[in-house]
């Protein structure tokens, strides 16, 4: 399945492809050697997009005791550190990064009711760069969960290549954990904050899948 986001990437590379086989074509009818050499190029650069904008099926367990991968990516950060946005006080940080390769799509850690969203327009730090998570462009949102009270805030952040930030929850939504809230074009990196106390289910270096790994435990 392919992801609503990809459908103009998709479309813009099909005519990049369609345009590269023409010129070969016109330009060298009797090359053999070109024609192939360009479908392979035009081949590889739509396969390169498919897979980016590609959406697999995942099923969630539904469970308010942990918060799990809102990503699919590498644990590059845990660590415990001041949140300065929302919370104002110390709490616990999960870092994950996504690479070019990794799906896109974004998914809620919890369940519960969207307490917080904002945007914040930044620069394009690499995404393991430690200003990253308050300089570069972002998108914050705070899930409360309603049967346990716990309030996870998480942070899509984009890097280098990243340069587009796909939000669609809003404040007062219902998030249901595992279900969609976002998208992140071509690389990045999404932050997690959680309380003090909390039981990290995870280590630097695990590779995790978005809606599946559990991240943490609430205690």
């Amino acid at each position: 399945m392919i992801h609503r986001e990809g459908i103009a990437s998709i479309v813009l590379t099909l005519l990049l492809a369609g345009l590269l086989v023409f010129l070969a074509r016109y330009f060298c009818p009797n090359c053999v050697i070109a024609h192939y050499f360009t479908y392979a190029i035009a081949a590889f650069l739509l396969v390169i997009v498919l897979q980016f904008f590609r959406n697999p099926k995942r099923h969630t367990t539904l469970n308010d005791a942990f918060a799990i991968a809102p990503c699919d990516g590498k644990v590059v950060v845990i660590e415990e550190t001041v949140e300065t946005e929302y919370f104002k006080d110390k709490r616990i940080q999960v870092c994950i990064f996504m690479s070019p390769l990794n799906v896109h799509v974004n998914r809620n850690p919890i369940s519960g009711i969207v307490k917080y969203v904002k945007y914040h327009p930044g620069k394009y730090f690499i995404a393991w760069h430690p200003k990253s998570s308050t300089e570069n462009e972002r998108s914050t949102l705070v899930i409360q969960n309603t049967v346990n009270n716990k309030e996870v805030l998480f942070r899509q952040i984009a890097g280098f290549l990243a340069r587009r930030i796909v939000c669609y929850s809003k404040e007062g939504d219902k998030a249901v954990q595992g279900a969609e809230f976002g998208f992140i074009k071509f690389g990045s990196r999404v932050d997690l904050f959680f309380p003090l106390g909390t039981e990290i289910k995870v280590k630097i270096g695990d590779v995790v899948k978005g809606g599946i790994s559990t991240i943490a435990e609430f205690k």
